[in-house]
């Protein structure tokens, strides 16, 4: 398999679940900063031009929540999803949903928000309001969406990776997260995840040898 990703994006989940899987493929980074995003090699690859993107023997696989159902049902060995249990797996992909759907839209309102308008006014109005929704969405997660200590309750899952790699946008979002305590606790532990570190690093790593600030 060859995964196409770029530090610092949503693809970072998808990355996470390659590496805790044992999953032999790989990884090759997509440099947002000179748009090889846009490029016609990438464009073959992901029409829609983001990432993550895997490249299967079946064929591409694109959005994340897609990319971790397939990772956690071809190597179940590994545990990533109760996938044997048709209600539990289903409840993983409705949190995988959310995030994908309404946590990472609201995120993207800061930054892309000519997606959506193109009148200046309502691009601005819609920063405005990133840190309210975004921190809103959160409030809901913490109160209402994880069982604990992982967010299926005991197993540590790919909900948690997802969970964690949108997390990290927190304070950027103009959220603060010393108000989310389990979200926090939730992150730290994250971080001290060896999987975590190893991928991190070798995103930085990816990212330093290209160039990229």
């Amino acid at each position: 398999m060859i995964f196409y990703y770029t530090p610092g994006t949503c693809a970072l989940a998808s990355h996470l679940a390659l590496e805790h899987a044992g999953a032999e493929y790989e990884a090759r980074m997509v440099d947002f900063s000179r748009e090889e995003q846009k490029s016609g090699d990438y464009r073959r690859i992901n029409p829609k031009a983001r990432v993550p993107a895997l490249v299967t023997d079946r064929g591409v696989l694109t959005e994340t929540p897609a990319i971790l159902a397939y990772v956690s049902q071809i190597f179940p060995e590994a545990k990533l999803a109760p996938v044997a249990d048709p209600f539990e797996f289903a409840q993983v992909q409705a949190f995988n949903s959310y995030l994908c759907s309404t946590v990472h839209v609201a995120h993207a309102h800061k930054f892309r928000g000519s997606r959506w308008v193109d009148d200046d006014a309502a691009i601005e109005a819609m920063k405005k309001k990133v840190p309210q929704t975004v921190r809103e969405c959160f409030e809901l997660i913490e109160a209402e969406m994880i069982r604990g200590p992982w967010v299926m309750g005991d197993a540590y899952t790919v909900c948690d990776m997802y969970l964690f790699t949108l997390a990290q946008w927190l304070e950027g979002d103009g959220v603060d997260i010393t108000r989310l305590e389990t979200i926090a606790d939730h992150r730290e532990r994250m971080y001290n995840e060896p999987v975590v570190k190893r991928v991190l690093d070798s995103e930085q790593a990816a990212r330093l040898e290209a160039g990229v600030k």
